[in-house]
């Protein structure tokens, strides 16, 4: 799995556990919906990063920090 495809994979799990959809989570970030849409399927965008400033803030909106956010074993899958 890809970087990016951990990274969506995390957001659209965290969206999950918090019952908000990518429009509210894009909301409170005060970012394009676009965005958040685009991270979560960068197969379907041909989407091949994210800017860590962008993870940061998702990750704050969800009211965690980047150690949390990055804590998961989805990304012990990671291999480029």
């Amino acid at each position: 799995m890809k970087l990016i495809e951990a990274i969506g994979s995390r957001v659209e799990n965290l969206i999950d556990e918090q019952g908000i959809t990518v429009y509210e989570l894009a909301k409170r970030a005060g970012m394009p919906r676009s965005t958040v849409w685009k991270i979560i399927h960068p197969d379907l965008t041909r989407v091949k990063t994210v800017k860590l400033d962008t993870v940061y803030q998702i990750a704050d909106t969800l009211q965690m920090s980047l150690r949390d956010f990055f804590d998961d074993p989805v990304f012990e899958e990671v291999s480029d």
